[in-house]
C-alpha cells in the first residue's frame, strides 16, 4: 500500500486555485458548499486524519450527474454505501432545515462516545411543549438505559428522547450540542450546524444532504444503529418516576417499512430515519440494498408532503442499476 498523504495547507490552496476545473468540479456546478470548501474546512480542523482514509469509501458527486425535474424536494440523492459515483444528486450541498434526521447524529453520538447499559434518569429538559412534537413519551424521573432511549429516539422520533440523551452524554444540551458539531467537523460533514439534539425548528440550525448521507454512513459502522432503523416495532420495560414498571410500545413512520409504500422492483428497505416540521417539509434518509446485496443510502429533503415525500424517494433510487 502506497504511503498515506495527509490533506496540507498547499494541497487545499492548490484545490482553491483550481476552482470549477479542480477540485471544486466534484460538487457540481453551482453548488454553494463545493468539495474544495470542505476539504479546506476539514484541513483546518486538525483532525489528522489521512485523505485516503477520509475519502476511500465515501461516494463522490459529480458534474455527470442529471437534474430531475420532476422532484418536488429541495434536495435529492441517492450514495452507494461503499464508495463511488453518486447515483443521483440533485442540490445536495445547499444547506436545508434537516428536522428530525438530526437525530442520526444524535444517535451517532451516543454510540461512539457512550455505554448502552447506562441507566439513564429522565432530566427536565426531556420535558418539551412544542405543539405537535414527535414524542417517546418520558417524563422526567423515569429510568431507562441507553439503549432504550435510542430506540426512542430513532422509531417514534422522539425528542424528549433527544434530550435525555443529549444532558446524560454531554452534561447539559448546551454540551451535547457542542459535540455534535466536533463531530461534523470530523466526519466532514462541514456544511452542517446543530444548535440541538432532536431537530427541533431553529435558524442556525441546518445540514446538507450530503452531509446527511456522511452522518447516516458512519451511524452504519454500529451494528447497534443497524438494529434499531430496521426495527419496525418495539415494546420495552423501564422504571418510572414513582419506582413503577412502564411500558414503552413504539412503531416507525417510515412507509416503505410499513407496507404503506411499495419499494421499486429489486430494491429492500434496510432502514431510515424521518423528519417533518413545517419549516424543513418531509425529508427522509433512508438504506436500501439490491438483489446482490449491495447498499445504497437515499436522501430526500423538503419535499412538498407525505406523498411527495415518497414519491420523490421512489422516483430517485428507481434510478440504482439493478
Amino acid at each position: 500500500m502506497g504511503k498515506k498523504i495527509r490533506w496540507i495547507p498547499g494541497i487545499v490552496g492548490l484545490c482553491l486555485v483550481l476552482g470549477a476545473s479542480g477540485c471544486a468540479k466534484s460538487a457540481g456546478a453551482g453548488s454553494s458548499y463545493a468539495l474544495d470548501q470542505r476539504i479546506g474546512t476539514f484541513a483546518a480542523s486538525g483532525s489528522g486524519r489521512t485523505a485516503d482514509g477520509f475519502a476511500a469509501d465515501l461516494a463522490v458527486v459529480t458534474d455527470e450527474t442529471s437534474m430531475d425535474e420532476t422532484l418536488t424536494a429541495e434536495s435529492a440523492g441517492v450514495f452507494p454505501l461503499d464508495g463511488g459515483n453518486a447515483v443521483f444528486a440533485q442540490d445536495v450541498f445547499e444547506r436545508r432545515n434537516p428536522a428530525s434526521t438530526t437525530k442520526v447524529m444524535t444517535a451517532l453520538i451516543a454510540l461512539k462516545y457512550g455505554n448502552l447499559d447506562d441507566v439513564v434518569t429522565v432530566p427536565q429538559e426531556s420535558v418539551i411543549t412544542e405543539i405537535g412534537s414527535s414524542m417517546a413519551g418520558v417524563v422526567p424521573g423515569d429510568k431507562l438505559t441507553l439503549e432504550q432511549l435510542l430506540y426512542g429516539l430513532l422509531i417514534p422520533s422522539g425528542n424528549d428522547a433527544a434530550n435525555a440523551i443529549a444532558v446524560h452524554m454531554g452534561g447539559s444540551i448546551e454540551g451535547f450540542v457542542k459535540m455534535m458539531n466536533e463531530e461534523a467537523v470530523q466526519i466532514g460533514a462541514t456544511g452542517t450546524h446543530f444548535a440541538n439534539a432532536n431537530g427541533l425548528t431553529n435558524a442556525d440550525h441546518y445540514m446538507t444532504a450530503y452531509d446527511l448521507y456522511l452522518m447516516f454512513h458512519e451511524a452504519l459502522k454500529y451494528e447497534k444503529f443497524r438494529d434499531i432503523i430496521g426495527t419496525k416495532t418495539y415494546t420495552g420495560t423501564y422504571k418510572g418516576a414513582d419506582g413503577s414498571d412502564k411500558t414503552a410500545s413504539w412503531s416507525v413512520s417510515n412507509y416503505y417499512m410499513l407496507g404503506k409504500k411499495e419499494m421499486p422492483e429489486g430494491l429492500s428497505v434496510f432502514g431510515g430515519k424521518t423528519g417533518t416540521t413545517q419549516a424543513a417539509g418531509y425529508c427522509l434518509i433512508m438504506g436500501e440494498r439490491d438483489a446482490d446485496g449491495k447498499e445504497y443510502a437515499s436522501v430526500v429533503m423538503h419535499a412538498d408532503s407525505r406523498d411527495a415525500l415518497y414519491s420523490d424517494m421512489s422516483t430517485i433510487i428507481e434510478k440504482i442499476d439493478r
